[in-house]
């Protein structure tokens, strides 16, 4: 909660200190014709990612493909406009998954590789926009005082992805012999391990999944040129998937605020006019994106707590 006050007072601070008439004036001319069609966009987004937690979960058929994607909506929509971390988005959207009657095992062992190939496929992108970006990183301008925190973004989310890698045996290992020991009748544990160790067995679909999440982060950077687009900017396609790979990385640095709030907006007012985007204009691409992630998570947000009720429901009728 307090992450999540302080954050809204810094987007506060940074939109009223660029103006809010101007970034409000500039957001209005995509109209409500382009806002929908920036939201249908950003549905099809989700499919891409619906479809990468399917391909890293064997098993599961390709009909299953709507209820991956709903989960990860479900996991935005949580971790956007709640005030919890993305860690609470991520045990909303496995519960999700295992309320449908999935093996338990492998929405937890699919969720892991999912994430493995997720954050990989974020780092090739980034890596992609710093590449972009070479030519503003060695010059004298404002982007010199943005190399330590990309470069420092990047370098987390190498070792993060390390971690990932080179953990997750000896995490399960070590989580198998707690469950044992404290919960001796548990095979939760043990089925998840020997789930994820048959997951990985599988690389064709560990590749799928990585280049399901690589699709989806491109085609997030190409929805917000569109955004601008529809807003009566032109820019270069290529210079907003440098600026979103850039968003896209202090987002993930900043995990822990919901939403990456007041982090998002901060980043857009330095880092915008780095690539010919006025601050109002970048903000209002900003404003865009919440006022986007409110029309689809606030109805996702409340059919999700519908299905928890009838689930919560059903069991108590079994119960009696």
């Amino acid at each position: 909660m307090l992450a999540t006050v302080a954050g809204l007072m810094v987007a506060v601070w940074t939109i009223g200190a660029t103006g809010l008439k101007d970034v409000l004036a500039t957001a209005g001319r995509m109209g409500l014709t382009g806002f929908l069609a920036y939201c249908l966009w950003s549905l099809g987004v989700f499919f891409l990612l619906g479809a990468a937690w399917l391909a890293a979960a064997p098993g599961e058929q390709g009909r299953s493909l709507p209820l991956f994607a709903w989960a990860r909506m479900v996991r935005e929509a949580v971790s956007d406009l709640l005030p919890f971390s993305q860690l609470g988005g991520i045990i909303v959207s496995t519960r999700t998954l295992t309320a449908a009657a999935l093996p338990s095992s492998r929405v937890h062992g699919s969720l892991v590789v999912d994430l493995t190939t997720e954050m990989a496929s974020q780092l090739v992108y980034t890596l992609f926009g710093l590449a972009l970006m070479g030519s503003l990183l060695i010059g004298d301008g404002a982007a010199v005082h943005l190399r330590p925190a990309i470069l420092g973004g990047t370098l987390v989310m190498v070792v993060i992805i390390l971690l990932f890698f080179t953990m997750q045996r000896a995490a399960l290992d070590f989580a198998t012999r707690m469950a044992g020991r404290f919960l001796p009748g548990s095979t939760a544990m043990a089925g998840m391990r020997s789930e994820l160790a048959r997951i990985y067995t599988r690389k064709d679909r560990v590749a799928l999944a990585f280049g399901a999440n690589l699709v989806a982060w491109v085609a997030s950077g190409i929805g917000a040129w569109l955004a601008l687009r529809w807003m009566g900017t032109h820019a270069s396609v290529w210079d907003i998937l440098a600026l979103e790979s850039l968003i896209f990385t202090l987002r993930s640095i900043a995990f822990v605020i919901p939403g990456a709030l007041g982090v998002q907006e901060v980043a857009y007012a330095f880092a915008g006019p780095l690539f010919g985007l006025p601050p109002e204009t970048a903000l209002a691409l900003s404003l865009a994106k919440r006022a986007r992630d409110m029309a689809i998570g606030l109805p996702t947000l409340l059919l999700w707590q519908i299905n928890e009720m009838r689930h919560m429901a059903g069991q108590g009728e079994q119960a009696l």
